[in-house]
C-alpha cells in the first residue's frame, strides 16, 4: 500500500470515528419505555475496532514519515513539519494584515481616527511569499506520498 492510501484510509477512520461519536450521543439516552434508535454496545464495539485501526494506520504513517528520504537529507517527517509551520506563519501575517487594515469611517472631528502600525502591502507579500511555499512543498509532499510504500 502507498502511503497516500494510508492517509486516506486513516482520514475515513477519523471520519467513522466521528460518526459513531454522533450516533453514540444519539444513543445514550431515551425517555422511559422507549428503545435507542441504535445498540449502544454495537456502536461502541465498532467504535473500538475503528479506533484500534486507526491506530495502527498512524503508527504506520509515522513509521513512514521517519524512515523517508525527502530532499537534501531532511525526511518527510521533516518537511511535514516545515509545512505545519509555515501555514502557522501566513495565517498569523495573514490575520495581522487584515487586523492593520484601517477604514476610516469618521463623521466628525472628534471622533478617533486609527493608523496602521505596519506596512499591510509588506506583509501582505510575506504572506503570498509563504503561500507560495506552502503549495511548492505540498505538492512535492503528495507527490512522495503516491511513490513511497507504507512501512508495515
Amino acid at each position: 500500500m502507498k502511503l497516500a492510501e494510508a492517509l486516506i484510509l486513516r482520514a475515513d477512520r477519523q471520519k467513522r470515528i466521528e460518526q459513531l461519536k454522533n450516533r453514540l450521543e444519539l444513543s445514550a439516552k431515551i425517555q422511559e419505555g422507549e428503545r435507542p434508535p441504535e445498540d449502544p454496545d454495537d456502536l461502541l464495539r465498532e467504535l473500538e475496532q475503528v479506533s484500534n485501526q486507526l491506530l495502527e494506520l498512524i503508527k504506520k504513517i509515522n513509521r513512514t514519515n521517519v524512515a523517508t528520504r525527502f530532499e537534501e537529507g531532511s525526511t518527510l517527517s521533516d518537511a511535514l513539519a516545515t509545512r505545519d509551520v509555515i501555514i502557522l506563519k501566513r495565517g498569523a501575517y495573514s490575520d495581522l494584515a487584515q487586523a492593520a487594515y484601517v477604514v476610516q469611517n469618521r463623521y466628525s472631528k472628534s471622533e478617533v481616527k486609527f493608523f496602521s502600525t505596519v506596512n499591510v502591502a509588506e506583509i501582505q507579500k510575506i504572506v503570498d511569499e509563504l503561500s507560495r511555499e506552502h503549495r511548492e512543498l505540498d505538492s512535492k509532499i503528495q507527490a512522495a506520498n503516491w511513490n513511497v510504500d507504507l512501512i508495515e
